[in-house]
């Protein structure tokens, strides 16, 4: 099995053709022992092991890049073991969600074997504590899709800065006047909205919709079943909640209402199926602040994660929708909430308007730390900032 895997390794290297970085590169610490990465289906994890793998220093004799569905009967351990008494001493295993009980294995071959562990798995991944008790061993990192910086270096071949949401609040302009002397945002924004989050637009423009499709269906019918207790014939019922925050502008949540269409009278089941769409990186659920963040608590706000979705899965898109997706797909989930005074809660500390180039500011004027966030403007003043410039978060 050893041998077979060796052989793959090599298969996989001799295909990949990508040469750029995502900013996940310079996040990781890779000197930690047990790593995982852990993001949507798509947004380019296993290019990401497999240019770490290539660029590691290591002799490729010390180092292994299996994915956990090629394996059939001999167990993680087993194979690691195998490859540790060689002298391996780089494990990297991908979509780990896979193999049944991969808690325990990793579990094991932490505890026993003097291997540094790099695996990926769905973002619906968790580590039970009852198998393994992997939180306090592995270090996690979520990945995300294409931010429209990281799309506009790959559309121009050119290396673009990061800012801070607090730089970005604080010193819009001069942010903006620097960018705009090195391209035009406008140019490239629509592009994003409708084709950029998801790397593979790259590989194949003119698939991309339909391949996004059938990322979403395999989201459903395969990822979030491997890992939630869901039985096949109720899969119907987490497509049917996509196809309502499709009509929705965006969803404001009536959960009588939603159950009466979906067709669950149990309630809490409803949650556990919102829950597992919104780790699935399907559904994005925004509560006010107060609310705490347990899935048994009602969202304020139901969204499709990023903006390809809605232009993917829904017949109608909206763009007021649409802005508002971008906006929130851009921050960390902890980082924003539903405002009561404004559409976004930043930190606790900055209220926020989205809309169009036209929007008032008199909803939220005497607010301090307010803001509205404009679509269709290079540059913005006091406190009117461009929508596209959130995407150079990372």
């Amino acid at each position: 099995m050893l041998q077979n895997l060796k052989e793959y390794q090599l298969n996989y290297l001799r295909v990949l053709d990508a040469n750029y970085k995502r900013y996940i590169h310079d996040v990781v610490n890779f000197d930690q022992k047990l790593i995982g990465i852990i993001g949507a289906r798509g947004v380019g994890k296993t290019t990401f092991l497999l240019q770490y793998l290539k660029e590691n220093s290591l002799s490729f004799s010390k180092k292994l890049y299996f994915s956990a569905d090629a394996v059939d009967m001999d167990s993680l351990f087993d194979i690691a073991y195998s490859f540790s008494k060689e002298g391996g001493e780089l494990l990297i295993i991908d979509e780990i969600h896979k193999y049944k009980n991969f808690e325990i294995e990793l579990k094991k071959i932490y505890d026993m074997l003097e291997l540094k562990v790099i695996f990926s798995g769905s973002s619906a991944l968790r580590l039970d504590h009852s198998k393994g008790d992997l939180s306090r061993r592995a270090l996690l990192y979520p990945m995300k899709g294409l931010s429209f910086r990281e799309f506009v270096e790959l559309k121009k071949g050119i290396k673009l800065p990061t800012f801070t949401k607090d730089e970005i609040f604080k010193n819009h302009i001069d942010i903006s006047y620097a960018l705009n002397s090195r391209f035009k945002p406008l140019e490239f924004f629509k592009e994003y909205l409708h084709y950029g989050y998801y790397p593979f637009y790259f590989e194949n423009k003119d698939s991309y919709l339909l391949r996004l499709q059938e990322t979403i269906n395999t989201v459903i019918e395969v990822d979030i079943p491997s890992i939630f207790p869901i039985e096949y014939d109720k899969i119907i019922n987490l497509k049917k909640l996509i196809r309502l925050v499709c009509q929705s502008k965006p969803f404001k949540v009536n959960i009588k209402e939603l159950s009466t269409k979906i067709g669950i009278s149990d309630y809490q089941t409803l949650y556990k199926y919102l829950e597992y769409l919104k780790r699935g990186k399907i559904l994005t659920l925004l509560r006010a602040k107060t609310k705490g963040d347990s899935i048994f608590l009602k969202p304020d706000k139901i969204y499709l994660a990023n903006t390809n979705l809605h232009y993917s899965y829904c017949d109608e898109v909206e763009i007021g929708t649409i802005r508002e997706v971008f906006f929130m797909s851009m921050f960390d989930e902890k980082d924003i909430t539903i405002s009561t005074k404004g559409d976004f809660g930043i930190d606790d500390k900055y209220i926020v308007e989205v809309g169009g180039k036209n929007k008032s500011y008199g909803q939220i004027k005497d607010i301090p730390n307010s803001y509205i966030v404009l679509d269709d403007i290079e540059v913005g003043s006091g406190n009117k900032i461009p929508l596209w410039l959130f995407g150079f978060m990372y």
